[in-house]
């Protein structure tokens, strides 16, 4: 089995040398690259004031995460969910480092890449896509991924977007359906690709023999690879073949 996180942060700015704190997190549970419909998500009180810059991008307000727990408090829930998982991240040392950092600052010995294992998406998309765009909505773009929905930035919202992009990315499908008894099972997160029989019945096999041009043709590129080789394998062997036959 094989379960994957797709996590995305959203934060009070961009250092955490600057004292900036996460107050946004959002998580996607795949296994066997199907999504299970468990996510966590979770708005953070950063006991600081957000950068008007950054909430210009996520919307998320000093006012509006007043009243949110601290991440001292979820910090537990959300280890035990990530634990073990391979975290799926589009620029992930922006977001392992803020992560670090929160535990950091509540002295707890654990460190994402301790406890999962970590791929960037960025990287896989810079590797496959060299001198192109590269950001998450350039990425929807190319793999025709829905994100109509994303006025603004969210951790939850961007981590359901980045699975389906890593899935394109990766296979191009979120499943494979052999038959109809399995598509009616449906799946959380989207519609799933099919394997189509053709229907045979009626169908003649054409088949479509060489000219004698083409024949000749043939036989004088065989004969001239022949002679500048010193002598071809095929020619060689079709020669012993004749002479075997001859022989039986």
């Amino acid at each position: 089995m094989t379960r994957q996180i797709v996590l995305d942060t959203e934060t009070t700015g961009i250092e955490t040398s600057d004292g900036h704190r996460i107050i946004e997190i959002g998580c996607v549970e795949m296994v066997n690259r199907r999504l299970t419909g468990r996510n966590f998500h979770q708005y953070l009180n950063p006991d600081r004031e957000v950068d008007a810059g950054a909430v210009e991008v996520h919307g998320l307000s000093n006012d509006f995460l007043e009243d949110k727990p601290r991440f001292e408090e979820v910090v537990d829930d959300f280890l035990d969910f990530v634990r073990g998982a391979e975290l799926v991240i589009h620029n992930a040392p922006f977001d392992v480092g803020f992560l670090d950092n929160e535990l950091h600052l509540l002295k707890r010995p654990e460190r994402i890449q301790e406890l999962c294992e970590v791929l960037d998406t960025l990287v896989m998309a810079r590797r496959m896509h060299p001198g192109q765009r590269n950001s998450l909505d350039a990425l929807c773009k190319r793999y025709e991924v829905d994100n109509s929905n994303r006025d603004l930035h969210g951790a939850l919202l961007d981590a359901e977007i980045l699975a389906d992009v890593y899935l394109a990315m990766t296979g191009g499908q979120k499943t494979l359906l052999l038959n109809e008894e399995e598509e009616e099972g449906g799946e959380a997160g989207g519609s799933a690709s099919r394997i189509r029989r053709v229907n045979r019945e009626g169908l003649q096999l054409r088949v479509v023999s060489a000219t004698d041009v083409e024949l000749e043709a043939h036989e004088r590129r065989i004969q001239a690879i022949h002679e500048k080789s010193g002598g071809a394998v095929w020619l060689r062997q079709g020669a012993e073949s004749a002479s075997v036959d001859g022989e039986t």
